[in-house]
């Protein structure tokens, strides 16, 4: 560093330029988790190449290797090699798709980030809609699935009844069917960032800050090439995560069914002994099998519900990592290490 004392001339100052300055390009980064999607992310490279070259706004684009057996790796290292915008974290094992985006959304650096599946069912020509939402003034935009016909009917169906129960429970606003498929502003992927919890769902993590939202909709298209890795049991699974995870509704829900169970328990036992006053025997029998069966089964609910509570609270309790890094490709420090709670 150079001080100055006392001096006897400064350098001529610059004449200000009539030209006026150019207003730097706004940074997209788009986030994409792969578990072995090697048969699809060339194509989805090649769908946003070509979408990016009709924007002003310039592309990075982050895919986060969770755990892959195939050769996705090998294919993220070529992209890279052919496109310096193509940059890629890989996980140590496979952590799941949450925690996946969330490493991709944590490393982004872009005014906004694009949130999207490697498979081809979120079109990548839906993106201009997106940011021109984005420039609207709104802060989370969501894809919402106007046309699921290329999933099975359950699947339909169970999301249908999964994004309703889920509004009902939460008590914000939550935009219905619109999947991980969005564009986010900077500052709600910094609050998204900031949340340390392990058991997460970006749709509903994003949607939970209060920011602007509004939807785009577009056709949910079928797979380019793979098989899905969301089973019947995975859906299941993040239905029950998502629930327990932003909704306390369900504790009280467990009260009141144990107070309904009482009171079906009081009046089945009131209408077993009832013949008692007319002088006819009591069924014993089926006095015990009405009070087993109603108190039974609420007792189930209920530790049920409080169960799924309290495995949460002792997994956050743990303190571990959402993610570990082994190494990654295209950043600045390439650096490895843990997702910091």
């Amino acid at each position: 560093m150079t001080t100055i004392g006392a001096f006897t001339s400064l350098p001529a100052a610059r004449k200000k330029s009539s030209r006026p300055s150019r207003k730097p390009a706004l940074l997209v980064s788009v986030v994409v988790p792969a578990y072995n999607e090697e048969p699809n992310l060339r194509f989805l490279y090649e769908h946003l190449d070509a979408v990016f070259a009709t924007l002003d706004e310039s592309l990075e684009l982050i895919i986060v290797d969770d755990g892959s057996t195939d050769k996705t790796r090998a294919l993220l290292e070529r992209l890279h090699a052919e496109d310096s915008r193509v940059k890629g974290i890989f996980l140590s094992r496979n952590f799941g798709q949450a925690p996946a985006l969330s490493a991709g959304i944590q490393a982004a650096s872009g005014d906004a980030v694009v949130v999207m599946d490697a498979d081809g069912q979120d079109p990548p020509e839906i993106i201009p809609a997106l940011i021109a939402k984005w420039k609207e003034g709104y802060e989370v935009i969501g894809g919402r699935r106007s046309n699921r016909e290329a999933d099975p009917w359950s699947k339909r169906m169970s999301a249908y009844i999964w994004y309703r129960v889920m509004r009902l429970l939460v008590g914000w606003e939550m935009p219905m069917d619109t999947g991980e498929f969005r564009l986010i502003d900077r500052k709600v992927a910094d609050v998204f960032c900031a949340c340390p919890q392990l058991h997460r769902l970006v749709r509903t993590l994003t949607s939970w800050p209060g920011f602007r939202q509004t939807t785009v909709d577009y056709v949910h298209a079928k797979r380019h090439a793979g098989v899905t890795k969301y089973t019947f049991r995975a859906s299941l699974r993040l239905a029950i995560m998502s629930i327990t995870g932003f909704s306390l509704v369900p504790l009280r829900v467990a009260f009141g069914l144990g107070a309904l169970a009482m009171l079906f328990a009081l009046i089945a036992c009131a209408a077993i002994i009832a013949p008692i006053f007319a002088g006819k025997p009591v069924n014993l029998l089926a006095l015990a099998v009405a009070g087993l069966w109603l108190f039974g089964g609420a007792q189930c609910i209920l530790l049920g519900i409080v169960g799924e509570y309290v495995g949460r609270t002792y997994i956050e309790a743990q303190q571990r990592p959402l993610y570990v890094i082994r190494d990654r490709i295209g950043f600045e420090d390439d650096r490895y290490g843990v997702r910091e709670r």
